[in-house]
């Protein structure tokens, strides 16, 4: 007979900083506090898939009294984003089951909390997500996991950038990660003094780029630049390439590049910088530390109180809890046109498009605060 509540833990989808001070959270809290056996599922569901756990103690975290989990990237579990989980269902519910589970907390993005949102329906497992991402696309939070590392990150890498480009009087395009949201762009562009921010949620045309760079040079007299460009931006309807496909082979800081030169006769200096994974590594910052060790305290409490298919989410400085099946519906969540942010960026001269458009995202009315 078992004497002790059985958790499991894992992480799916993309990494991101902060993953491993959530796990740290909930193994402290559920050993000290409920005194709960914790077993970590190693590659998300594909560990779960196959029956496979690792106990996770307080003191086997520790590295000769140092607790290095804190401020560790990745994740000591490992993760997946790929694969059909859903194909199979039936059995990762039985291996939940054979596992003798009591109760699992999951760690995702909106795409893998609704694949785990669907297991847990499935298997009437006791579930609680926790939100983390670098796009923060979830909806229903303020917050997440991850972000708040990624915006320092490509803020630093603009800084660097940025001193390069004055002394060259060269055009400097940074593309960045956020797939088809837009936050990850818009956040670091404005914190990292971009001149040019193109996110997927507003229409932008290359002559508008071209006219404000020009006009940065003869009317203020600024010989350099730097265009943020999110990886999921649209192809401009006067784009000089084929415009039949959405997403150019060559990616989009490449081809706005392109497009720059063209428009401008060849009169610019351009250079492409691809943040790439770089923007999902690195040490987690306070914030995303706080967050974590918020969220992983306050699953675990859920979870001793019965609650079951929620989400732990950041409002006005707390961590709450909301139905799992009502983020899922208005995930992913991107950046609303008249975002205040963007109204920010173009009162402090910065090019973020030129009309109010919608790109077939999600504008839920009542989740329109993004720090």
């Amino acid at each position: 007979m078992k004497t002790q509540k059985r958790l499991g833990i894992l992480t799916s989808g993309g990494d991101c900083p902060g993953l491993n001070a959530v796990i740290r959270a909930v193994v402290s809290h559920a050993r000290l506090t409920y005194n709960w056996q914790v077993l970590g599922i190693p590659y998300a569901t594909k560990g779960l898939l196959e029956r496979k756990t690792v106990p996770l103690s307080l003191h086997s975290l520790d590295l000769r009294g140092i607790d290095p989990l804190l401020n560790m990237g990745g994740t000591i579990l490992g993760s997946i984003n790929k694969g059909d989980t859903l194909a199979h269902i039936d059995e990762i519910v039985a291996s939940y089951h054979a596992l003798e589970l009591d109760a699992l907390i999951g760690i995702g993005g909106d795409g893998s909390l609704s694949i785990l949102n669907q297991l847990q329906a499935r298997g009437n497992w006791q579930f609680i997500g926790i939100p983390k991402t670098i796009d923060n696309d979830v909806a229903q939070t303020e917050r997440v996991v991850g972000f708040d590392t990624a915006v320092n990150t490509i803020v630093d890498a603009l800084n660097r950038l940025t001193f390069t480009a004055a002394s060259h009087d060269r055009v400097m395009i940074v593309e960045v990660m956020g797939r088809t949201a837009g936050h990850l762009a818009l956040q670091a562009g404005i914190a990292g003094g971009a001149d040019v921010i193109l996110i997927p949620e507003i229409p932008y045309s290359i002559q508008g780029i071209c006219s404000h760079l020009k006009e940065l040079r003869d009317v203020w007299g600024r010989q350099f630049a730097i265009v943020v460009v999110a990886e999921g931006a649209q192809v401009a309807n006067d784009s000089c390439c084929d415009t039949s496909s959405p997403t150019p082979s060559c990616g989009m800081g490449q081809y706005i590049a392109n497009e720059i030169r063209s428009c401008s006769h060849d009169q610019l200096d351009i250079r492409v910088s691809v943040l790439g994974h770089i923007q999902r590594g690195g040490i987690p910052t306070a914030l995303d530390r706080l967050v974590a060790t918020a969220f992983g305290k306050a699953a675990v409490d859920l979870l001793a109180a019965g609650e079951t298919a929620k989400m732990v989410t950041w409002r006005n400085g707390q961590v709450e809890a909301v139905a799992l099946e009502v983020v899922v519906a208005q995930s992913p969540l991107c950046v609303a046109p008249n975002h205040y942010l963007v109204q920010t960026a173009r009162a402090l001269g910065i090019y973020v498009g030129e009309e109010i458009g919608d790109r077939n995202c999600i504008y839920p009315n009542t989740v329109q605060i993004r720090p």
